[in-house]
């Protein structure tokens, strides 16, 4: 039997029909596809305690509100097995942790050197603050655990002062008093509160002056042999072993106090900053 040319046409309209129908309907989402979880505040702020529980050394972490999630960044010391217990801590809100890695091991950075030198070994000066007429300079708080007079040399012959107080882990910060007049102790700074993204500047004796930016907020972090320290300041400027204490600052403004990190400044690293109004606070003391 004979196919008219109408009848033709319209098959392949036909043919083609069905195959733009067939395309479209593998291009919708399977039915069984699950929608990300979404987490309150309330239950990514449990998450965060939780990993605290976990134990895990070698850990910082912090709610990253933008994506839902508690943002987790082991060192190289941290196991696949203990990365398995931070998420079985979790509990059924595991799917709240995104786990990050990072080059070498996260540590308080203090080591022996200059320029405050004290029995227990090197760090850096921060702050120099002032209440009444009485001069101090703030620095890390495991450098004042370590070490309880401060001097300006490798010798141990030109004073500065005692550590005054100081609080760590929980925190990280300590004051020290200028005994010795002779000790200059400039100042041009005032107090401020980082932001992510900001543009920083750390300043420390063993690698000088380097530069990065903010990259989160409110971080904790379990250093290898020690407590958990909260409320920390997180960047990408590196830093070494006798850095600690020293200044993080964004022009004239100061941020925060080295506490430690991981990496170093030939291959680049993370960083963690004790935000210095906290210390200012609680010292009842101003820096200028």
């Amino acid at each position: 039997m004979r196919i008219s040319h109408t009848t033709s046409r319209a098959t392949r309209l036909l043919a083609v029909a069905v195959g733009v129908v067939t395309a479209g309907a593998l291009a919708l989402p399977s039915a069984g596809a699950a929608a990300p979880v979404v987490y309150t505040a309330s239950e990514l702020a449990q998450v965060s305690d939780l990993v605290e529980a976990s134990g895990v050394e070698g850990i910082a972490w912090h709610v990253d509100s933008a994506s839902g999630r508690v943002v987790v960044t082991a060192d190289s010391s941290v196991s696949r097995a203990e990365i398995a217990k931070i998420r079985l801590t979790a509990r059924g809100k595991a799917g709240a942790i995104r786990v990050e890695r990072t080059p070498g091991v996260f540590t308080r950075l203090v080591s022996s050197g200059d320029p405050i030198y004290g029995s227990g070994g090197r760090c850096s000066l921060g702050f120099n603050a002032v209440r009444g007429s009485t001069y101090y300079f703030l620095t890390a708080g495991h450098c004042g655990e370590v070490v309880s007079t401060w001097y300006s040399n490798s010798a141990q012959t030109n004073l500065i002062g005692p550590t005054i107080d100081y609080s760590f882990p929980g925190d990280d910060y300590a004051l020290v008093r200028y005994d010795n007049p002779a000790q200059s102790h400039p100042g041009g700074f005032s107090v401020g509160d980082a932001f992510v993204g900001q543009s920083v500047t750390r300043t420390g004796s063993t690698t000088g002056t380097h530069s990065g930016t903010v990259t989160a907020l409110n971080a904790r972090v379990r250093y290898l042999g020690s407590g958990v320290v909260r409320g920390l300041i997180r960047t990408n400027v590196c830093a070494e072993p006798g850095d600690s204490g020293g200044p993080l600052y964004s022009g004239s403004t100061a941020l925060g106090l080295t506490s430690g990190g991981s990496g170093n400044c030939r291959t680049g690293g993370t960083t963690f900053y004790q935000p210095v109004r906290e210390a200012v606070d609680e010292y009842d003391v101003t820096i200028y």
